[in-house]
């Protein structure tokens, strides 16, 4: 069982961020800005499916995992509501969000279907941001010359995503969940990750007008697959997920809880539950 904590993050998002924001890099800013936008839904879908698991546990089963799935949507539920505010203001760039839409059809799909379907898919949604996050805390420099509010939202969100990276994946299990399902909804997840994060970037760079630029792609190149990148470094803690023996405590959090601990002044603890 894992102590999760809720913290309200002490930013202003009410106030206009840059169009490049990230250090001046267009394709930076075009990334982040493409997760962000998919988070107000995956974030709800996450809750859901993760409260709905935890109900369909025996009371017994349900004792030793309660405080963690309330921290689990706590901290879900503030990371929709300040992406939200995030998203508002990116917006104002012009950018379209298409990605929502798109996993929004994909979800409906989900309605009535057993509830182990969707923690599956929560789980290796974890399983990803838990990666990415480990990758932005490995290398907080790419977030240097951007404003400390920006700075501090991604490498908090960062931080909370590789806390509470177990939570879904041990609903999985309770619930008896199959290894080929797990395994399954993992290879669909990656396919529909990686391609909508993609897309989106792209829309978001060719609303810049910055698609074309060989800036664009030099630091594409480099930040996904260069010897640092966040693919090429991912790739094996990916693998990882297909062992019968894998649980998401092998990889660690250290820098998770240094950068906690380091940063405390930045947000308050509000508690274990939403």
């Amino acid at each position: 069982m894992t102590e999760l904590v809720v913290r309200r993050l002490l930013i202003d998002l009410d106030q206009p961020v840059e169009r490049h924001w990230c250090g001046g890099d267009a394709f930076l800013t075009a990334w982040f800005n493409a997760l962000s936008m998919s988070f107000p839904i995956g974030e709800q879908f996450f809750i859901d499916s993760v409260r709905a698991g935890f109900k369909a546990l025996p009371p017994e089963q349900q004792a030793p995992l309660r405080d963690e799935v309330q921290g689990f949507v706590g901290q879900e539920a503030t990371h929709r509501r300040i992406h939200a505010l995030f998203n508002a203001q990116i917006e104002k760039h012009g950018l379209t969000n298409h990605w929502e839409p798109r996993a929004r059809r994909r979800l409906a799909r989900m309605d009535g279907a057993d509830v182990r379907h969707g923690v599956a898919i929560t789980a290796a949604n974890e399983h990803f941001t838990a990666l990415f996050a480990e990758w932005m805390l490995a290398h907080p420099e790419l977030l240097d010359g951007c404003e400390p509010r920006l700075k501090t939202l991604w490498l908090w969100h960062s931080a909370e995503e590789a806390e509470h990276k177990s939570t879904a994946f041990d609903i999985y299990q309770a619930l008896g969940g199959s290894q080929a399902w797990r395994l399954r909804w993992m290879r669909r997840v990656t396919v529909f990750f990686l391609g909508d994060a993609l897309r989106q970037t792209v829309s978001n760079l060719r609303a810049d007008g910055t698609l074309w630029r060989w800036s664009t792609w030099r630091s594409a190149a480099r930040h996904l697959l260069g010897r640092d990148g966040l693919l090429r470094t991912s790739y094996t803690p990916w693998k990882r997920y297909f062992r019968r023996d894998f649980h998401p405590t092998q990889q660690h959090s250290e820098l998770s809880e240094r950068w906690l601990a380091a940063n405390a002044q930045v947000f308050v603890r509000v508690g274990s539950s939403a």
